[in-house]
């Protein structure tokens, strides 16, 4: 017997590979909480037949949350087939969204398991392995994105698509502020946007331990070798084909794209 959760995914994954949209879940299989949520992304997940290569965190300010009618942020699995490398061309066939944002994102070098009591900080940092600069694609298989709700959002792995994602920084990153840390996005040889990384939940590293719980309570944890990305530092960067786009976070190094 198909379950609720079998059948979002099946919905949902019938879109991502046509690149559709639909307007909402059918009502018998529509999630109405985060739970239910994290079900449907489960087996749309196990339906593409992909390894999860990790993770990413959506709606991580208190406008992005506002914007999509959220009450707070999101986690959404990453398909291995949607991580890019390093000046890659990325497509935006069928893309509604047509944004960029430049992200922080951490290798995992341990698991963070499921467990009772919830992480600190301290002990989520001691399981990253390396720290890399991330540009994100998103995109939604939902004709308003903005007022699907979390839930339905979350069965839609939080309007995951393309993270293109960069070599890893330096290792003096753990001694710096990364929310005081300045990220420029240039299209081409123009500033675009400027941000830093407390737009992200106030810091990075506070948005890997909010990634950490969340997954405690409602999925599988983080294991060793999960990349996670944290979250937008800039407003998200409109984008069309033709555009090429960079992410520069001074000392710790810069990450390209092209769009097409």
């Amino acid at each position: 017997m198909t379950t609720p959760a079998q059948a979002a995914a099946a919905t949902l994954w019938r879109h991502w590979q046509a690149g559709t949209r639909l307007a909402v879940l059918p009502p018998e299989c529509r999630p109405l909480d985060r739970a239910q949520g994290y079900a449907a992304q489960a087996a749309f997940a196990a339906l593409s037949g992909e390894a999860v290569a990790g993770w990413k965190i959506a709606a991580t300010s208190s406008a992005g949350q506002q914007h999509i009618g959220v009450d707070g942020p999101l986690a959404g699995r990453l398909l291995a087939s949607r991580l890019l490398p390093p000046g890659a061309t990325v497509r935006l066939a069928n893309n509604q969204m047509r944004v960029m944002e430049a992200e922080f994102a951490f290798r995992l070098g341990a698991d963070l398991a499921p467990r009772a009591a919830p992480y600190e900080q301290s002990e989520v940092l001691a399981a990253v392995a390396t720290l890399h600069p991330a540009i994100e694609i998103p995109d939604s298989r939902y004709d308003d994105f903005v007022s699907a709700g979390a839930p339905q959002l979350i069965a839609d792995c939080a309007c995951a698509c393309w993270l293109v994602v960069g070599a890893a920084m330096p290792e003096r990153w753990r001694t710096l502020d990364l929310a005081a840390h300045a990220v420029t996005v240039w299209r081409g040889a123009a500033e675009a946007a400027r941000g830093q990384g407390a737009n992200v939940l106030g810091d990075p590293r506070i948005a890997l331990t909010w990634i950490a719980n969340e997954l405690s309570r409602h999925g599988p944890g983080l294991k060793a070798g999960d990349l996670v990305t944290t979250g937008t530092c800039v407003v998200p960067v409109p984008v069309e084909a033709g555009d090429r786009m960079r992410a520069d976070y001074g000392v710790l190094g810069s990450l390209e794209a092209a769009l097409a």
